[in-house]
């Protein structure tokens, strides 16, 4: 029979907070039911940044409902810490918010291109005396079916932000 927490009932088997900090695992050990033993790490990096006082503290001053959600955040916190030891979680995001920037204005630019390949599509057809049979300019508003590209960033900012002047492709 298991106890909630990982323990069997009888045996004295310490959760791995305890057994990391070699001390009596408690019935009512506030780390048995987040910190198993059968997962050493994920306490050692909390132990190592946090401290077992601080995240003792933290648990016993929160609602049961809500300390599996706190150590679940101090763990990604910690492992973060432990790899990036200045900037944890921070850098990490700050890395990703970069990340959504350039492929934001990526997407700008390859949209601007669709755009502008269109327009010259069409200028070629009409000078040539041609109509486009595309299924955006069939005439009827019901046969379009959505497929037309709408860029969704103004082209003449993104332009000016990224501060490229003439755009990459040429007539």
């Amino acid at each position: 029979m298991k106890e909630s927490g990982g323990r069997k009932q009888g045996a004295a088997s310490p959760c791995a907070a305890c057994k990391l900090l070699r001390r009596r695992c408690a019935h009512d050990c506030v780390f048995a039911p987040y910190f198993p033993a059968d997962e050493p790490h994920k306490f050692a990096n909390v132990h190592k940044v946090f401290g077992a006082s601080n995240v003792n503290k933290m648990l016993q001053e929160l609602p049961v409902h809500q300390r599996g959600d706190a150590v679940s955040s101090m763990v990604y916190e910690a492992n973060a810490r432990v790899r990036d030891p200045v900037y944890g979680c921070v850098g990490a995001i700050s890395s990703l918010q970069q990340q959504i920037d350039t492929l934001q204005t990526q997407l700008a630019l390859a949209q601007a291109e669709v755009v502008h390949l269109r327009v010259r599509q069409t200028a070629s057809y009409s000078h040539h005396g041609f109509a486009p049979t595309s299924p955006t300019n069939s005439g009827s508003p019901s046969s379009n079916h959505g497929s037309q590209i709408k860029p969704i960033f103004d082209m003449d900012v993104v332009m000016d932000q990224a501060s490229l002047g003439e755009p990459m492709w040429s007539c």
